[in-house]
């Protein structure tokens, strides 16, 4: 076999076409087959394997595995399995179709080793996202939909500008570090929209709720581990990535006090994790990028079994906002259990996957001197148990019951739930089995009595404080306003003013060319014109996408 076929993104994208045309028996052995060989070619394939071909007197290497892109290959066609198990239920043509494609895209962008192959997997998934989005029920399903397309498209056009650029200057043409300063800052825009950096990040908390409950615990994945994988491979040791991941730490942690609705809240703590990952990389150690990759292959799998078990609760009762739920620990225990696994891991407490990983991000922090980075990277642990861990399972299972009895989980949700758990499990019970697959080799032993100490400390005090406070943590019947103020504010100028002083240029523009062109030519609509339509809607784009972005909620 030719490393062309051993791909792993390739039974992924096979399946994503498949599936159009199975019948929905066979439509879900193909949803869990396909991921399944994806894993075991992630797996399998040796390190150094290339593929690629020659395109139009374009050398394009669309596969090249190492350490770092097999960890989140791997991740990927994990998730997309245990996400379609999730989905089983309801095992929709255009929902399972857009999730592998959405994978197979983002093990694409995780083994491209070229800068076209990884842009063409960088669109697929974003277009592969808003299917996803888009499966959501309602209107406000589409509408958010079409602000996370415009959003990604914008990040897409920047991500090209800034390889046309960096190639056009004699960059090389291969997916590896590059130099600071211009057209890398426009590469770094991209990266940085696609991981969710404040203040570029409201499209992810505008999105990712309004998806289905299985198409929210695919789009967990791969948008925003994607973006930490190709900053690891290009920007690995930037410094200024370390307050910027910092901040996004403790930014998702704050919103998530104001948040009524349990996916929102959730999402906000993806903001907040991926800062932990966008730290590390910025730190760029061999121990900070192993931290890196193993924080975003643990991630997958807690977040995933977070919002299967947010999503069980909106399946299960129809609801989603903290002041709407309450009471149904008797009713749902199995998700309660399965759900807290994932808060703790997410926490960082011994024995689950979280503990294993964030505390090699903190190791390498305090080993390169950054004790004010290692202590605030704790006080958004703090954040992440109180609001994840405590909150939303205290207001959710918890108190009076404040809606009607709730409906049956499909076994398949239970059933993917206990594997994610399991999977967590085994991690932190066995870190050793990560640790050998990330980029470099470490040697750090997470289990040493001070630091699992340490660590059962910040969970019981951040308990303490959780049951003094209950009472002003609950959810407020209110919607959270974010960065789309500035949004909102910049489409009303380009609307009111922009828009209009635009198409009076354009207007201006094609008079003085109608003047200065001999009339038997007869080109000056031609020319000019093209000019001015094209300028008026680029502007007009422009407002469009500024307003949508702050739609509602």
């Amino acid at each position: 076999m030719t490393a062309d076929l051993l791909h792993p993104a390739w039974p992924l994208a096979a399946s994503a076409v498949a599936l159009a045309l199975t019948p929905a028996t066979g439509r879900r052995l193909l949803a869990v087959a396909a991921p399944a060989a994806s894993a075991a070619l992630a797996w399998s394939v040796p390190d150094g394997t290339r593929a690629g071909l020659n395109l139009m007197g374009q050398d394009l290497l669309w596969l090249r595995v190492d350490a770092l892109g097999r960890v989140f290959a791997l991740a990927f066609a994990i998730l997309a399995g245990l996400g379609s198990v999730y989905a089983v239920a309801e095992p929709r043509r255009r929902l399972l179709g857009s999730a592998h494609a959405a994978a197979a895209a983002a093990i694409a962008v995780a083994l491209a080793g070229d800068w076209v192959s990884l842009y063409t997997a960088w669109e697929a998934l974003a277009v592969a996202s808003f299917v996803l989005v888009l499966d959501g029920p309602g209107p406000r399903a589409a509408a958010a939909a079409f602000r996370y397309l415009l959003v990604h498209l914008a990040g897409g056009a920047a991500l090209l500008a800034g390889i046309t650029a960096h190639v056009a200057a004699g960059g090389s043409r291969a997916v590896e570090p590059m130099p600071a300063g211009g057209p890398a800052a426009l590469v770094l825009l991209a990266f940085a929209l696609n991981a969710a950096v404040p203040p570029l990040h409201a499209w992810l908390t505008d999105a990712y709720p309004e998806s289905s409950p299985a198409g929210s615990v695919f789009l967990s994945a791969f948008a925003t581990k994607a973006a930490v994988c190709a900053l690891a491979r290009v920007f690995p040791g930037f410094e200024a990535l370390v307050p910027v991941g910092v901040a996004m730490a403790l930014y998702g942690v704050v919103f998530a006090v104001l948040e009524n609705d349990i996916r929102r809240l959730l999402a906000y703590h993806i903001v907040s994790q991926v800062g932990y990952m966008v730290t590390a990389v910025g730190v760029g150690t061999p121990l900070a990028l192993a931290g890196a990759a193993a924080h975003a292959f643990c991630h997958i799998l807690y977040k995933g079994l977070l919002l299967m078990g947010a999503g069980a609760v909106v399946h299960a009762t129809g609801r989603g906002r903290l002041t709407e739920l309450g009471g149904l620990a008797r009713a749902m225990p199995a998700t309660l259990a399965l759900y807290m696994v994932g808060a703790l891991s997410i926490s960082g407490a011994p024995l689950l996957n979280g503990f294993v990983s964030k505390s090699l991000v903190v190791a390498a922090a305090e080993a390169d001197h950054r004790p004010l980075v290692a202590a605030l990277l704790h006080l958004a642990s703090v954040g992440t148990f109180l609001h994840t861990g405590l909150k939303l399972p205290w207001f959710t299972f918890a108190g009076p019951r404040r809606g009607p009895a709730p409906g049956p989980v499909p076994r398949s949700m239970t059933a993917a739930m206990l594997l994610a758990a399991g999977l967590c499990l085994l991690i932190g019970l066995w870190p050793a089995g990560l640790y050998r697959l990330l980029p470099f080799p470490i040697d750090w032993e997470p289990y040493t009595p001070a630091h699992v100490l340490e660590s059962l400390e910040l969970l019981a005090g951040t308990a303490l404080g959780f049951a003094l406070l209950r009472r002003h943590l609950g959810g407020e019947p209110t919607i959270t306003v974010d960065t789309d103020r500035l949004y909102r504010a910049l489409g009303r100028v380009v609307a009111d003013h922009l828009a209009p002083a635009a198409a009076r240029g354009s207007a201006r523009l094609e008079a003085a060319a109608a003047r200065l062109t001999a009339p038997p030519l007869g080109t000056a609509r031609a020319v000019a014109g093209p000019v001015g339509y094209t300028l008026l809607a680029a502007v007009a784009a422009l407002a469009l996408g500024l307003l949508l972005l702050g739609g509602p909620g």
